[in-house]
């Protein structure tokens, strides 16, 4: 029995530590989260095997291409020797019958094809590249927006806290107007001015948790993961960005477009190469090889042939200009993406640095605002200062309090934003 409720303590132990781990979150946690939740992450796996199709077909023109044909067909006109020449009686000089027919069955084996096929298995793994840099950069979204939401908690979290000790800094006060009233020192309208400020004070925390609440769901939803009220997000490091590179995936997305257009400038110039390759005919017809005998025979024919399309020269210039016209557009787009990019950061840096400076002064305000505060209580015990000039006194030491840790979740947020803008 003994063995059971240590069992049962062992276990309700541990139940309760991974509730409380549950109960912790950072904000690189949320975004692995995030990405892995995102019902897009399921587009890789498709894009691979799409590459994996496209590759395989393309090695597919390596096999043997096997045909069938059959032709019936008369003619106006048929081979003969028109040469009058004496002719013994018991010598009959054949003349082929204007109509004929075959069947046929060719073996082609591609041994050359002037760098078509492995132009096109490149082609295709740079375009599955280009896809899966495109799904990167939506992906890499889901970190501002995961950002705001964190943040938007921690604020509300700070704020709360602070909430609650101004509650029961009014509910102190409450106690003590109280009494001034029971001593003739304050009066019943002194007193419900402190029930007001209590009252408008519950109503603002109302609303506080309300939207943290707001917040968590929709962090929830953003991760992939139900998450309580009393879920604590970890405060993040305030590391200041060292580095200003820009290494966005867009970056490597633009890469990725080179890539596939340098692939199919190569699908170009190999189309217009001439071809190899080997064949074998099988056939069966009247007439057969030997255009004189009009009985039905069968027949094999093989080599080796080249073709040349010169076709696709009419059209290669144009085509190349595309490509080009597409090459101009690429570098266009790198260097708006890098130039609006290059404009922000400086803005976010003078952001980071405003923050920064306003937190030093923010400690002394918050001193000097409770000194006030302290010095109101006390005009208002010895009745030389109004309960509604006191409560504001308590309002601005508030006010001064929520600043600091606006300024702090402000500074954090600049900081996250700009590691945002270079990655």
């Amino acid at each position: 029995m003994k063995r059971v409720k240590i069992y049962i303590t062992i276990a309700l132990l541990f139940t309760s530590i991974i509730s409380i781990n549950a109960q912790q979150l950072t904000l690189d946690e949320c975004h692995t989260k995030a990405k892995q939740h995102y019902p897009a992450i399921a587009q890789y796996n498709i894009i691979e095997q799409s590459k994996d199709f496209d590759i395989k077909n393309a090695n597919m023109a390596y096999l043997p291409q096997i045909s069938l044909g059959a032709q019936a067909t008369w003619q106006s006109d048929i081979t003969k020797i028109d040469i009058d020449i004496p002719v013994p009686k018991d010598i009959d000089i054949p003349v082929p019958d204007k109509d004929q027919y075959k069947v046929t069955a060719e073996v082609n084996q591609l041994i050359w094809d002037g760098g078509v096929i492995g132009a096109q298995k490149k082609m295709a793994t740079a375009d599955a590249e280009l896809q899966k840099h495109k799904l990167e950069t939506e992906l890499y979204t889901l970190k501002e927006r995961v950002n705001n939401l964190y943040f938007g908690i921690l604020l509300l979290d700070e704020r709360l806290q602070l909430h609650y000790l101004l509650e029961k800094e009014l509910e102190r006060n409450y106690d003590r107007v109280k009494s001034y009233v029971a001593n003739g020192v304050a009066n019943e309208a002194d007193l419900s001015a402190v029930k007001v400020e209590q009252l408008k004070s519950k109503q603002d925390r109302v609303e506080m948790e309300s939207s943290r609440k707001a917040y968590i769901k929709m962090l929830s939803i953003f991760i992939g993961e139900e998450l309580g009220d009393k879920t604590k997000l970890t405060k993040p490091l305030a590391n200041d960005v060292n580095s200003l590179v820009i290494q966005r995936p867009e970056l490597q997305m633009f890469d990725a477009q080179q890539d596939l257009i340098n692939s199919q400038k190569d699908v170009l110039t190999s189309k217009n190469l001439p071809k190899i390759g080997a064949f074998a005919q099988g056939g069966y017809g009247k007439p057969g090889l030997n255009m004189f005998d009009n009985k039905f025979k069968t027949y094999l024919v093989g080599g080796v042939r080249l073709s040349w399309n010169f076709g696709n020269l009419y059209t290669y210039s144009n085509d190349k200009r595309k490509i080009d016209l597409q090459q101009a557009m690429l570098e266009t787009n790198r260097e708006t993406f890098i130039h609006n990019v290059s404009i922000v950061i400086p803005q976010q840096q003078i952001e980071i640095e405003k923050y920064r400076e306003q937190m030093k002064d923010d400690n002394e305000i918050i001193s000097l605002r409770k000194l006030i505060r302290e010095a109101a209580e006390a005009k208002v015990e010895n009745g030389t200062m109004t309960v509604s000039d006191m409560l504001k006194e308590m309002t601005a030491e508030e006010a001064a309090k929520q600043a600091k840790v606006l300024h702090e979740i402000q500074y954090l947020m600049s900081i996250y934003k700009l590691k945002y803008t270079t990655n």
